[in-house]
């Protein structure tokens, strides 16, 4: 259960933000500013360029999707706060990102464990103008809508170590291409910076087999070449593949168990 109400577009696609709202999308969109340069990737960089989004005020989806479907022919579709995996799949099949409407308020600035518009718009919708990633993730849709409950939960893993928290190694340095990552002030550090996590090249049998928790900062980081090596993971061998690694099983975890009594919330980070 989300608490918070995805706001209501009008006939036009439009949402009347409160003042309030828009500063807090201008405090967000102005700290992620400041630090992404020399950590985003190129596609990214790029892509925000292509977007042009509001530096003052939460952008408007018309606005958005005009540039998308310019780019590659994707489009931003308003959703409630939390969807259904069916939905989600169903979406992504149709060249479609879901975003909720509603921005997230002060007290929950650092984290919220559901994903508000500025993850979703800043963090996801610059790589959705590169063909390759774009192409990528709708063959993600198309396959998760066919796969069973078991299935999903492995192709979330793909999902979770890639669109959201992946890094990729680009001639200028190892950046960042995760949304979850480059809508994080913090983790948007400690991704490059720290000598925490564990950095690794991306296998998707070993991704496959990899369990993650979403509320602390990540334990690993999967590094791709380039957006080509995820986008031929999503092939028609990729749910034979699933069945291989539920065979071989999980590692053992490299985080700790989440205590009990502890909230599920983490500073800087975000849900897919």
């Amino acid at each position: 259960m989300s608490q918070y109400l995805a706001r209501e577009p009008d006939n036009n696609g439009l949402v009347n933000y409160s003042i309030e709202e828009n500063q807090t999308w201008e405090f967000l969109y102005h700290r992620q500013m400041d630090i992404i340069h020399g950590k985003a990737c190129d596609e990214y960089i790029k892509g925000l360029e292509i977007l042009s989004l509001s530096e003052n005020k939460v952008p408007q989806l018309p606005d958005v999707n005009r540039a998308l479907r310019k780019a590659t022919g994707w489009e931003v579709a308003a959703v409630p706060a939390l969807i259904p995996f069916g939905k989600f799949f169903e979406l992504l099949a149709n060249k479609q990102f879901p975003a909720a409407t509603f921005i997230r308020r002060k007290e929950d600035i650092d984290y919220l464990q559901e994903p508000d518009i500025f993850h979703e718009i800043y963090g996801h919708c610059p790589l959705l103008t590169d063909p390759v990633f774009a192409h990528f993730v709708h063959n993600y849709g198309k396959i998760g809508l066919h796969a069973s409950k078991q299935e999903r939960v492995y192709l979330a893993r793909i999902f979770w170590f890639t669109v959201e928290f992946g890094l990729i190694q680009q001639a200028n340095g190892l950046r960042i291409y995760g949304a979850g990552i480059l809508s994080s002030k913090g983790e948007t550090v400690y991704s490059l910076e720290s000598n925490k996590p564990e950095r690794k090249p991306f296998d998707l049998m070993t991704a496959l087999r990899t369990p993650y928790r979403i509320d602390i900062y990540q334990t690993i980081y999967f590094i791709i070449k380039q957006f080509e090596d995820i986008y031929h993971a999503m092939d028609s061998s990729i749910i034979s593949k699933i069945h291989e690694a539920i065979e071989l099983g999980d590692f053992k975890p490299t985080f700790p168990p989440k205590p009990q009594s502890q909230s599920n919330k983490k500073m800087d980070s975000h849900d897919c």
